[in-house]
């Protein structure tokens, strides 16, 4: 996918289209639930390129699988794709906790989250999430940031002591559709944000970290 900025193309997705065909193919297919979820999004909801799709969503469940969360808590719903994916990766007795500021699209969260079977693991909020956060009293063992890029930092510092030792934290779009290399005078506030917080975390000694260039580029943080 390509999008425009300014005088700019930037592309979303790095990889070669028929690499990331031919991966797609050889993957665990999306569910009726996440394939309807898709069409959705795409047919009435604005900027639909922000959900989280088949491929990441397929990485985030099995990252999630492999992690074994209690407790995860995503920051930035949106539809509910990606919420959906982790939710898959839960203990038994486990939640999610997800926030969204965007309160039109709580019906259509709240109707796929019960398709899929879900509304008992999941704990949905709206409103703003640097004041909702310090009000859930859990540990996390996996924290997804896919919100507003300027909070980031905000975020990622709000909930680091929320994570368990050995949990992680995972933050998309940190490739920003490759403006994060354009020169620094040139970086408008969001691209600057992001750039910023991939600096925080590449000398956060507290943490081990990766950035894998998987559509717009997540960020997988490990707490020490």
């Amino acid at each position: 996918m390509y999008i425009r900025a300014s005088n700019t193309i930037y592309k979303m997705e790095f990889i070669d289209e028929k690499i990331e065909a031919y991966s797609l193919a050889h993957s665990q297919p999306e569910s009726e639930v996440l394939k309807k979820l898709n069409r959705d999004t795409h047919a009435h909801v604005l900027m639909p390129r922000m959900l989280s799709g088949h491929m990441q969503g397929n990485l985030l469940s099995m990252l999630s699988k492999m992690i074994q969360p209690k407790q995860i808590l995503e920051i930035g719903t949106y539809t509910g794709y990606s919420g959906i994916c982790m939710a898959q990766g839960l203990q038994e007795g486990g939640k999610l906790h997800t926030i969204d500021i965007n309160e039109e699209l709580e019906k259509m969260v709240r109707s796929f989250f019960s398709d899929a079977g879900l509304t008992d693991k999941i704990n949905y909020y709206i409103g703003n999430a640097l004041e909702i956060i310090p009000s859930i009293k859990e540990t996390f063992d996996l924290v997804f940031i896919d919100a507003d890029k300027k909070n980031y930092a905000s975020y990622y510092d709000l909930v680091f002591e929320k994570v368990r030792r050995g949990g992680y934290i995972i933050a998309d779009n940190v490739l920003w559709s490759g403006k994060v290399l354009d020169a620094a005078e040139k970086m408008n506030a969001d691209t600057k944000a992001i750039d910023d917080f991939n600096k925080k975390i590449h000398t956060d000694i507290r943490v081990e970290h990766m950035l894998l260039p998987v559509r717009d580029g997540l960020m997988l943080v490990r707490k020490k």
